[in-house]
């Protein structure tokens, strides 16, 4: 069974940076697609990013383009999200996910949180102004 715990979460002025990292375990981590993602109270779950097992396709909302970056580390079973530029909006609890990739199509990447089986606990992201 997987298990992804997140960590990197808090409090953090507007404008800053702040890194989450998502740990995983129970599955050959390389064969993982990954994603970030994130919820408001009442909200539902929102997209923020995703990559596929190779590491070679990202993909981000609109909203965090250019500001943060999704990478990962095959060889630590781990995956980042670099947040920078921090805005009131970025508030929010994030999610990292989970679910086997394609055996033929490394590049392969998932924007739906139906297609993630696997997720965190998540950690809580303030923004104070």
């Amino acid at each position: 069974q997987v298990q992804l715990v997140e960590s990197g979460g808090g409090l953090v002025q507007v404008g800053g940076s702040q890194r989450l990292s998502c740990a995983a375990s129970g599955l050959t981590f390389s064969s993982l697609a990954m994603g970030w993602f994130r919820q408001a109270p009442g909200k539902e779950r929102e997209f923020v990013a995703a990559i596929s097992v190779s590491g070679g396709t990202t993909r981000y909302v609109d909203s965090v383009k250019g500001r943060f970056t999704i990478s990962r580390d095959n060889a630590k079973n781990r995956m980042y999200l670099e947040m920078n530029s921090l805005k009131p909006e970025d508030a929010d609890v994030y999610y990292c996910a989970a679910r086997p990739g394609p055996v033929s199509y490394s590049e392969a990447y998932y924007l739906a949180p139906a297609e993630y089986p696997y997720w965190g606990q998540g950690t809580q992201v303030s923004v104070s102004s």
